[in-house]
């Protein structure tokens, strides 16, 4: 083993004795071919839908925020082949709130032998050092999430004394279902999205999000970051407009990789947001069904959306009011960070 390799190795308390078991540092760019590896390796045994791409990975990691990768990932190999990593970060809320976030993938055939323990009590040390050097006063808690299928990450955070404080729902329809009539509120119009009004959209969404349970105010990084998304699909976008004022919106979009490898043609109509002015109007409704037949029309047979459980201005009745149905549960869990 050469004088880099031994530098880059990271000391982890209660390592479990498994030869060739060795946990380093996060080595950039190369790194990702393995981390995707793992992700894909895990999601059929977690029976969550995922389609990561190494562009994916690529843009979420050339947009990090209060983020050191350097310091703040730790990758566990066995015999060179990359079994596990994981990665922490924080927010601030708008409310004062901080939280501590750690997340990881491992491979099915490495569970149950002590890894993962080991692994969240590295990243729970991390994020006490990190919030040592935070100032600011307010309520400080661990978080992470999980959806209701992963079931060894669900019994790994109990362990360690987290606990379920938010759900959120998957949702879908079949296009072909019934829709509601819902009329364009009086005064406003669904517009083509040009290039000059991405930042304006950005800013409403952010606008109408600040109520939400959990709102980070986001930065020109998130800004940036969102753009190259796979997802960022502004010519399947319904914006409605008061004159110059963007009133609210649904930010369609098709994931052609997931369709492709789950066999299926979906739309998903995300990032519906209404701005307070123009709100208990009938607004969302009629984007969301304007959605719904835009993607029946493109030849897609369902839509599908995610949404807080908790949501303070009704989502989750709204979407059931048109037809939307749960298919699967999402926990965010926290614990108080002492």
């Amino acid at each position: 083993m050469n004088l880099h390799m031994i530098d880059e190795q990271i000391n982890v308390p209660n390592t479990p004795q498994i030869p060739g078991l060795v946990f380093r540092k996060f080595r950039g760019e190369s790194d990702f071919p393995g981390m995707l590896d793992v992700i894909n390796g895990a999601k059929v045994e977690d029976d969550v839908e995922r389609s990561t791409t190494l562009e994916d990975i690529a843009n979420n990691y050339n947009h990090l925020e209060n983020c050191d990768p350097d310091k703040d990932m730790l990758m566990a190999e066995v015999d060179g082949r990359m079994i596990s990593y994981s990665r922490v970060m924080w927010e601030k809320q708008e409310d004062g709130l901080t939280y501590y976030f750690t997340f990881g993938f491992l491979l099915p055939e490495w569970r149950r032998k002590g890894i993962g323990t080991a692994m969240l009590a590295w990243t729970e040390d991390r994020l006490r050092r990190i919030a040592s050097e935070h100032t600011w006063s307010g309520p400080r808690f661990f978080q992470a999430g999980a959806a209701e299928t992963e079931k060894g990450t669900i019994a790994l955070l109990e362990k360690f004394g987290y606990k379920p404080v938010r759900y959120e729902y998957s949702m879908k329809r079949l296009v072909t279902d019934p829709l509601p009539d819902a009329l364009m509120p009086a005064g406003l119009e669904v517009r083509p999205v040009k290039d000059e009004h991405i930042r304006p959209i950005w800013d409403a969404m952010q606008e109408a999000f600040r109520d939400h349970w959990g709102y980070v105010p986001e930065s020109d990084i998130v800004y940036q970051a969102w753009q190259g998304e796979r997802s960022f699909q502004p010519d399947l976008w319904k914006v409605a407009w008061e004159g110059d004022q963007v009133a609210g919106m649904v930010l369609n979009f098709i994931d052609h990789e997931e369709n492709k490898e789950y066999e299926r043609l979906r739309g998903y109509t995300e990032g519906i947001s209404v701005r307070r002015p123009w709100r208990k109007k009938g607004l969302a409704r009629c984007l969301i069904v304007q959605s719904i037949n835009m993607f029946k029309d493109m030849g897609m047979t369902e839509t599908a959306l995610g949404v807080d459980s908790q949501n303070p201005n009704g989502a989750l009745n709204l979407y059931q009011g048109v037809g939307y149905k749960q298919v699967k549960q999402f926990m965010v869990y926290r614990k108080p960070l002492d």
